[in-house]
């Protein structure tokens, strides 16, 4: 046996879940995103942060397909999604929490929830889905028989939230979710956020204020006018940013 043969082959490098490959998009004669390279791997947490106006929102509707890159491709898992439509990210795991409340306000917290889950589910599974959505929002739970519309901003931000995490997505993107709450509200809402973590979703969080995201991710993304900036460990992010540009205490 050669010493070559007796040499272990390197270990495959893992596929990252979402790769992004210079990707450019625009709306219309407005250039929002100018060649953005990243990637999010199994496991892995990432925070992407921005002034208001630097493309957070495009980056993550690009990389759950409800925005087509102009120039550039999208990989989900090694497949090149770049012109797949969004439920086939969907469908590949890809779950997108948008900023704002997106709740039917005329239905209760109930009738939302089992509108959006009983699609694939039979009677005894929308049961325990239903459970598991109340375990995850309790002040959710305490208000089920109430119209969704009358819930302040932060429990109906709660119940988008558990419209789409009751089953562990594969890739998590959320977009802004502390926008808009109370700080104790976005202390829960990161709570939830780290128990989704921990059971090996991988994460992509878009925020304005670093605290709670870098607090959750391993690493940051800085983006400004649709350009990443710098990429690197969050626990150097703050200082990379300076306090004078963003609030970091997340509230």
């Amino acid at each position: 046996m050669t010493t070559s043969q007796c040499m272990s082959a390197p270990a495959p490098l893992s596929v990252p879940v979402l790769e992004m490959r210079q990707v450019s998009t625009a709306y219309g004669p407005f250039k929002a995103l100018f060649d953005v390279s990243f990637s999010v791997g199994e496991a892995d947490t990432v925070a992407l942060l921005g002034r208001n106006g630097a493309g957070k929102t495009t980056v993550a509707r690009v990389a759950s397909g409800l925005v087509v890159p102009t120039t550039g491709q999208v990989m989900i898992d090694g497949n090149d999604f770049t012109n797949v439509r969004a439920y086939r990210y969907a469908k590949a795991g890809v779950v997108h929490v948008p900023e704002g409340r997106a709740v039917f306000a005329d239905f209760t917290v109930e009738e939302n929830l089992t509108l959006a889950l009983s699609r694939t589910r039979d009677r005894s599974g929308l049961r325990a889905a239903l459970g598991r959505a109340y375990e995850l929002f309790p002040p959710i739970a305490q208000r089920r028989r109430q119209l969704a519309g009358t819930l302040s901003g932060g429990e109906q931000r709660m119940l988008a939230m558990a419209r789409v995490l009751v089953d562990a997505p594969r890739l998590l993107i959320a977009d802004e979710l502390s926008l808009g709450l109370a700080p104790i509200i976005t202390d829960e809402v990161y709570e939830v956020l780290a128990r989704i973590r921990d059971t090996g979703t991988s994460l992509l969080i878009v925020e304005q204020h670093m605290g709670h995201a870098l607090a959750l991710c391993d690493r940051a993304i800085l983006l400004h006018h649709g350009s990443i900036t710098w990429q690197g460990p969050s626990t150097e992010a703050a200082e990379v940013v300076g306090a004078s540009l963003f609030d970091t205490t997340g509230q």
